[in-house]
């Protein structure tokens, strides 16, 4: 296992179960950038934690099913399922939030994170939000003419 696949499996277990944003934060250089379906490109280690922070804090009792995982060079895939249960608010761009529904999601994504000198410089994560928002049941019903 090189240095990549190590630290994409720390932050996989400092994400779950029981977060650690500390733990999260030590992953991550000063400068890295993030890019997410929900929050678009995020610059730096705080508002990257930031980010987790409010995703941790929305999905609670996470725990992650591993599909598939690879490391390339300085660079670790995971593709998976997050699970948890949606018991906080959920931030919108807007900077509004929606409230909890207490539903449980399972949500299938695919992370990638490039290292450097033993830190998260490049993270993309990848998750289809119509899924998450479906499950959450905030989207509304489909009705089929007949």
């Amino acid at each position: 296992m090189g240095q990549a696949r190590e630290v994409m499996d720390r932050l996989t277990e400092a994400l779950t179960s029981t977060p650690d944003l500390k733990a999260v934060a030590e992953l991550y250089a000063v400068d890295a950038v993030a890019f997410t379906p929900d929050a678009g490109e995020i610059h730096g280690r705080d508002d990257i934690v930031e980010y987790w922070r409010q995703m941790t804090d929305s999905v609670t009792g996470a725990r992650y099913e591993s599909v598939y995982a690879a490391e390339v060079g300085d660079t670790a895939i995971d593709e998976g399922y997050y699970n948890g249960t949606n018991t906080g608010p959920l931030p919108l761009p807007s900077g509004e939030s929606l409230p909890a529904t207490g539903k449980g999601v399972r949500i299938r994504g695919c992370d990638i994170a490039t290292v450097e000198d033993g830190r998260i410089v490049s993270y993309r994560l990848y998750f289809d939000q119509m899924d998450f928002l479906g499950q959450l049941g905030l989207l509304p019903e489909l009705t089929s003419s007949s």
